[in-house]
Order: C-alpha cells, then structure tokens, then sequence
C-alpha cells in the first residue's frame, strides 16, 4: 500500500493536512531549563566516570522536562521554541539560540560527529563500516543493542516527531536500514545492510558460493553458530551455538541465521523510536513519506554548500562592493563541509540547512581589525570584523566555529 501512496499527486498536500489537523494548542507558558553544559563536556571528554550519564545535556533536559510530556511535540508548526535554555556560568538570554544549541549539544551526544569521541551516551552505538573504516557509510549508528531502556528511545522519538512536524533539527547519523524501518518500509541484506556492515555483506556472499575445499581450508572447525552484533556482544544464533561447528553443507543455514540475527539486532529499539514519532506524528505522515524525506525533514541537509548559504545569507549595512563580503565568501569558499557546519551552528545553533543568516558588519565598523567574530544564535546574526585579507578572515572564522560554542555576551553569567 505503501508504494501507491508514495505515488499520489496529492501527497504533499495530504502531509501537510495530517499535520495542521493533528496538531495541538501550543503550550500556556514555556519550560525554563537550567543546564550546565561544562558537566556535560566534562561527560563527553569522559563518560566512564558517569556511567548514569547525569550530566549529559540530553539527560538534563529529559529529567528536567518529565512530567509535561504528555501531548509534547504536537504543536503549531509557528511554535518554534519547544523550551527555554538558561546554560550556567554562560551568560543567555534566550530566545531560540541557546534552545537549538541545546539541541545541537544533544544531537552531538548522540551521535558524535567525530569518530576520535567516546560516545557520550549509551542509545546509538558505531557501525562496523565506522570501527573499520569500511563501506561507503563510515559515519553513521544503529541504536544498542544492548540498550534496553526504551522510555528515552520513545523520546528521542518524540523529538524527532517534533522536528519533523517544526522547524528545528536533531541531527541523527543513522543509515537508511534504521530510516526504512522507523517508516514501514522493507529492508534488504543486500541493498541496506552494507551500509551497517559492509565486510560482514561481502564475507557472507564469498562464503555462500565457496567450494568445500575452500571453506574447510578457511573456517575448518573455527566457525561456529554465533555472530557479533554492532554492540560488539557475540550471540549464539542456536541453542549452544558457540560449542557446534558449522558444516560446509549447512553454511547457507547459518548464512540465514547471521542475516536475521542482524537485520533484527536493532528492533525493539527502533520499534520504540517509531513508537515516541507515532505520539507526535500522524501514522498517515510516516506512510506518505519516504526515508530519505524523514531524514530530511527531522536532520535536515547535510550538505551545506556556498550556494545555499548565498540563498540564506542577508548582509545588512555593508556598500555593495565591500571587500568585507568579498573576504567572507572567500572564506566559505575555502571551509569543507564541516568548517560550514560548524559555521552555521556558531551563527544560528543549527547545524545543517535551511537556516538563515543575517551579517552586519561589527563595532569596529570600517576599521581593520584582528578580532574575532561575534555571533547572535538568537537572532542568527553574525557581526563581521573588517579584515586585512580573505586569508585572515578565513581563519578568524573557522577558529570561531570550532572554538567558540559558549553563550556569554547576552548578560552576565553571574547574573
């Protein structure tokens, strides 16, 4: 059914029509969180010391949003502050900045968009292809297996349900095995798996078609019933599996038994995911969209390219031959991808497209200077210096996205 639906002419219209008659009034007043982001660094630089992962902004938030969540997430699509973020010993004053940083900070918790980073928290685990460096999705995370605590996997749910029905993100790095499956679509070995466990795929399909000669010269009495999940956690796929070797003539068994212990490995978790999606979005929503639109509309685009931020980009105050403007698009130019992520969340708190910017030149106004950038995430505004050369201005920038994440120019911190 799902693939006539898919078809329809109507189906942005319908979309949109589920959404407006689903949703809810928005809220009578909005949560006041106070989070202290230093203790969540201090998570991520460590996790081991806080195995309860208290610290970390995604729990902050949760246990300090417990108890309102009810109808949470079904709202007007004009209610775009799903909460208010007051970050300690960081000066804010809230108003949509520091909540998207928040959710920047929880995307990042996670799933780390650094493979050098412990994971900070215990819902979404490294494929093989990223351990390994292998297959062409090296990035990416399935949720743990051995993570049973489906309460915050129906939550993490609901926000995605509320990003896609809203205008924010939560960036999650899952492949497509895990979006098919939180939208109802079949998934393949061969057409998703590899992008979870590449060398497993191929390992599997030699062995299928190998000579006996071959695959006694190779597994000889080595392989038994068992396979190690993306938690790395070995599993017997029979009963004593680790003790019974397999035969030549029964490989093709045991190929069937790793496809389904694997392509399975991950399904109480996402089926709880789907489970916090279905509080907020409409089950006619999940059917009319294709994976690659929910990724979209819940992550947003991760390509930011110099042309969309042309698009997005409004400069304010500056003549129409400012080498101020000239610089900054040189700069961007010269960024990878991740410099211009990394550059989006320093000036809006998103970290993936659409996001507008607006640029006026800073205090300094004509006069050549070597300051930094200052941004306002609040109001996505960047507050350009007057740099010597497009080089400097390169490096101010890129230095202030990577450098510069805490909010302390609103007020006080002591305040």
């Amino acid at each position: 059914i799902k693939q006539f639906l898919l078809l329809s002419k109507r189906r942005t219209a319908i979309i949109t029509q589920c959404l407006k008659d689903s949703e809810t009034n928005k809220p009578n007043f909005m949560p006041r969180l106070y989070i202290n982001r230093r203790l969540a660094m201090e998570h991520r630089d460590n996790p081991a010391l806080d195995p309860s992962c208290k610290n970390a902004v995604f729990t902050q938030v949760l246990s300090l949003l417990e108890g309102s969540l009810l109808l949470w997430g079904v709202w007007p699509l004009r209610y775009d502050q799903w909460w208010e973020c007051k970050f300690i010993s960081e000066g804010i004053i809230d108003q949509g900045g520091g909540f998207r940083d928040s959710l920047a900070d929880m995307s990042e918790e996670l799933c780390p968009s650094s493979a050098d980073t412990p994971v900070p928290l215990p819902f979404f685990v490294r494929t093989s292809n990223q351990g390994n460096s292998t297959g062409e999705a090296r990035d990416m995370y399935v949720p743990n297996p051995s993570c049973k605590d489906f309460p915050k996997y129906e939550w993490i749910g609901q926000i995605m349900g509320a990003a896609l029905r809203g205008k924010e993100f939560l960036v999650l790095a899952l492949p497509g095995f895990v979006w098919k499956q939180l939208t109802g679509e079949e998934v393949s070995w061969s057409k998703d798996f590899p992008a979870v466990d590449s060398v497993l795929v191929k390992l599997l399909e030699v062995m299928e078609v190998m000579d006996k000669d071959t695959f006694e010269f190779k597994f000889g009495n080595e392989l038994t019933y068992t396979t190690v999940l993306s938690d790395q956690r070995m599993v017997e796929l029979i009963p004593n599996g680790s003790s019974t070797v397999v035969c030549y003539e029964d490989r093709k068994e045991f190929i069937h038994l790793v496809q389904k212990a694997r392509l399975e490995e991950s399904k109480e978790q996402i089926m709880a995911m789907q489970a916090g999606l279905l509080k907020v979005v409409p089950q006619a929503v999940l059917d009319l969209l294709t994976w690659q639109e929910l990724e979209k509309k819940v992550c947003g685009d991760p390509e930011v390219t110099v042309d969309a931020l042309k698009k997005l980009t409004q400069f304010e105050d500056f003549e129409p031959l400012d080498t101020r403007v000239q610089y900054f698009w040189e700069a961007l130019n010269n960024f990878t991808n991740e410099d211009r992520s990394r550059f989006l969340r320093f000036v809006t708190g998103r970290s993936r497209l659409p996001a507008r910017i607006y640029i006026y030149p800073d205090k300094m106004g004509s006069e050549t200077t070597d300051a930094l950038p200052e941004s306002s995430t609040c109001s996505s505004t960047l507050f350009l210096p007057n740099y010597a050369t497009a080089k400097v201005c390169e490096e101010k920038l890129r230095y202030a996205a990577y450098n510069c994440v805490a909010i302390d120019t609103d007020v006080s911190p002591w305040e």
